[in-house]
């Protein structure tokens, strides 16, 4: 797919410049576009990038833990010092534990050290992230940043000093935010922003396959799509907000029938979640209908014996349709069957997440604030 972006983009290029010739006759490529009232559409989704056959894009892997959360490995300072991370598409902040830090959460994890990398550098303020199922508290400083192979210079990201005692529990050592500056703590710029401006990718996009049933092969591409991930066309809908990957959810419909986010909502696309997440009253309403029942704890269990006939769960965005099957919202384990459907969302913002994204491959692009969705292969 991108290959062919590249030679179409090449193509509009050189046919602009045959136009001018008088013995050339027959539109360009724009000129088709324009007439059809497509152009606008189309340089928003696929700018022009003339310099993108000498800049590649970054592909860092991401092993899947247990269909819960993914995690890849990034390098930071010189030499480089290596950590394992959430890439976070609902949050912004780069941090990791530091050799500063004595929470037990840092103790079972690797933690940076300052004084063993000469590109290292202090910042002068305080860092302070709260996340849905932990936190964390300490400095703001900056190094270099290796993600995929790309290196970021002079990134700012967070070491450190406190971690809430779930964070012992995570796999992953820190977490990469990939969402939008206007929600970073501090304001700071997220390493996504930093490789756009300092030239280190041809495309201001990343896209994102997640596996399924702890299968390996999951990554993320910075700059680039990898079309052997999907099939189909990719279908774009524009974000309501430039803050969380934030988009326009119509409904959610069980055979024909509103379950649930009647009348319209707002939803994140979130790899850093690992359910769909929504108000208690819709998710007890979505788990009903498909048979399940759900405890004081809001654990949401059905028959594993029932998954091949419970029904599909279809999430309408901006008019397009996405569907779940059970396969993909049940998930079995030793202790049983569980949906994927969590309470304790909001009412204003719904939380699409792993278990949705595995079933689409997810391409975010940040200067045309779009977000695509193709089915997974």
């Amino acid at each position: 797919m991108m290959k062919w972006l590249v030679v179409l983009s090449a193509l509009v290029a050189f046919s602009e410049c045959l136009v001018k010739m008088p013995l050339i006759k027959g539109k360009t490529a724009r000129q088709a576009l324009q007439e059809k009232g497509l152009w606008d559409e189309y340089r928003r989704k696929y700018p022009y990038a003339p310099t993108s056959k000498f800049i590649q894009s970054g592909t860092e892997g991401m092993t899947n833990d247990a269909d819960l959360s993914y995690y890849g490995v990034i390098s930071i300072g010189t030499p480089p010092q290596s950590f394992s991370v959430i890439f976070d598409t609902g949050s912004s902040n780069l941090w990791i534990p530091s050799v500063y830090c004595s929470s037990q959460a840092c103790q079972n994890h690797k933690k940076f050290n300052p004084q063993q990398s000469s590109t290292f550098q202090w910042g002068s303020e305080p860092l302070s992230i709260q996340y849905g199922t932990g936190s964390m508290t300490g400095r703001l400083v900056s190094d270099n940043v290796e993600v995929g192979g790309i290196t970021v210079a002079n990134q700012v990201f967070g070491i450190s000093q406190t971690e809430a005692p779930f964070m012992a529990h995570m796999v992953a050592d820190g977490i990469l935010g990939l969402a939008f500056q206007s929600i970073a703590s501090d304001n700071v710029v997220p390493v996504f922003d930093n490789m756009i401006s300092q030239g280190l990718v041809s495309q201001p996009l990343f896209s994102v396959y997640l596996s399924s049933h702890s299968e390996q092969g999951s990554e993320v591409v910075f700059g680039g799509v990898d079309s052997n991930h999907y099939t189909g066309q990719v279908t774009w809908i524009p974000l309501t907000s430039a803050t969380y990957w934030q988009i326009k959810m119509d409904s959610v419909t069980i055979n024909g029938q509103t379950v649930a986010c009647s009348g319209g909502c707002q939803a994140i696309i979130d790899t850093g979640t690992s359910l769909i997440v929504g108000p208690t009253s819709d998710i007890n309403n979505m788990n009903a209908w498909v048979g399940a029942s759900t405890n004081q704890y809001g654990e949401s269990t059905v028959n594993c014996q029932n998954i091949q006939s419970m029904p599909d769960v279809t999430f309408t965005l901006n008019g397009h349709a996405f569907t779940v099957p059970a396969s993909a919202y049940v998930s079995q384990s030793y202790y049983g069957c569980n949906t994927g459907f969590g309470q304790g969302g909001s009412d204003q913002l719904w939380i699409l997440g792993d278990v949705f994204i595995r079933e689409y491959y997810a391409i975010f692009n940040a200067h045309a604030q779009y977000i695509g969705l193709a089915k997974s292969v």
